[in-house]
């Protein structure tokens, strides 16, 4: 466990992954050769095989994360979490903490506040930041600050940020113990996207015919033949039309590509039109493609895993301005005083996808806390207020108090 590091920091950083899925976080941050993983949990059993399959050196933890004690799990210098996200996505229902699977984050938080690890990571849907009016994504932000952590988020979209042709928007927290660490750290800059469809879609090989959409084995063939007029755009079948994307990008792939139905995207080839094959979607999920996929293994199940994964070139390069901003520490331990009757939360939003929050300061009494309010001109907003904040979408800085 690290408290501080110096700028001749050689050994690689320890990690500990929950909600782990087939291991995409964990994967990108194994590339950036600067951390190893010591830890994982992942229940799901499908999700398991695949897993143990491309991570033989790691002992994956298969339990329900409500029945992991914290004495169990290895001190580590970053925790990292994917809690499931179909509570708040567009795909499910957005619950959010009203769907079981919205708890999920609080049993995360329960380790992170046992473990104490320098650094944290935590990837989801970008509609969590704007369920309930924004009172979800408040009640994790403010969460994360109370216990310790200064964090940054922000909404990365994999084709602006992952050089991988997907429309794959998802919001990234990153929190940190230590305050310089906080402060240089920084989210990564855009990158062109130069990756071409024919990289990760192989339109030239004909592949099994139960990928093929027939004349005579969907009703709706003919809709397909009349809206599917290009080779170098990715359609979606919607239930009654066909959609063509006209980004020229894959639309965003779901956890229902493994339902049944018509959830996997279309292309049009030389042999006919189908649908992605379960590599290929992997493959625009910037999975390598020596990442192997079990042979036993349903399409179904493999669909399903493609579509809860992360892309894994963005979480790479995250993990790469994380392992620059933990590996410029000094000797001085810059953590934020945890005790205090009153805390004064400090948020600063660029817009409604991208901000940071930190602990100002606490206070023992209510007379402290309104002197140093009055002392430095601070006034904090109400929860009305900050639901209007963030309906907004400009560059806004504020004080809650909780």
């Amino acid at each position: 466990m690290i408290n501080s590091v110096s700028s001749t920091h050689h050994r690689k950083y320890s990690l500990a992954a929950f909600f782990s899925g087939v291991g995409g976080i964990e994967l990108g941050f194994e590339q950036t050769n600067e951390f190893r993983v010591m830890y994982a949990n992942e229940f799901d059993k499908n999700a398991q095989i695949t897993y143990c399959t491309n991570f033989e050196n790691v002992d994956l933890d298969k339990r329900d994360i409500h029945e992991v004690k914290v004495e169990e799990i290895p001190d580590t210098d970053i925790i990292v979490g994917g809690f499931p996200c179909q509570a708040f996505s567009i795909a499910g229902y957005r619950k959010g903490f009203d769907d079981d699977r919205g708890d999920l984050f609080f049993e995360l938080l329960r380790i992170i506040q046992s473990k104490r690890p320098e650094c944290i990571f935590i990837e989801n849907v970008k509609n969590m930041v704007t369920h309930d009016h924004g009172n979800t994504f408040k009640v994790i932000k403010e969460a994360l600050v109370l216990n310790g952590y200064s964090i940054k988020w922000k909404v990365l979209n994999a084709k602006d940020y992952g050089n991988i042709p997907q429309n794959r928007e998802r919001i990234y927290i990153v929190g940190f113990k230590n305050k310089k660490a906080f402060s240089n750290f920084k989210f990564p800059d855009e990158v062109k996207l130069t990756t071409e469809l024919n990289e990760v879609i192989d339109y030239e090989n004909e592949k099994d015919e139960r990928y093929y959409y027939r004349k005579n084995k969907q009703p709706f063939y003919s809709q397909l033949e009349e809206g599917m007029v290009r080779d170098d755009l990715i359609y979606q079948w919607r239930r009654k039309y066909v959609r063509a994307n006209k980004s020229g990008v894959v639309p965003t792939l779901t956890a229902n590509m493994g339902t049944g139905g018509h959830n996997v995207p279309l292309i049009m080839t030389k042999y006919g039109i189908r649908k992605l094959t379960p590599r290929e979607t992997f493959n625009v999920q910037g999975f390598p493609k020596d990442f192997e996929l079990p042979k036993d293994m349903s399409n179904g199940q493999l669909y399903k895993q493609a579509g809860n994964s992360v892309v894994v070139s963005v979480i790479k390069r995250i993990a790469h301005e994380i392992y620059e901003a933990l590996s410029t520490l000094d000797d001085e331990e810059m953590t934020f005083d945890m005790n205090g009757k009153y805390s004064l939360i400090y948020n600063k939003m660029l817009g409604r996808f991208e901000g940071e929050s930190y602990l100002e300061r606490n206070f023992d009494s209510n007379k402290t806390l309104n002197n140093y309010l009055k002392k430095n001109d601070i006034r904090f907003i109400s929860d009305e207020e900050y639901t209007r904040i963030t309906k907004n979408n400009k560059t806004k800085d504020f004080y809650i108090i909780k």
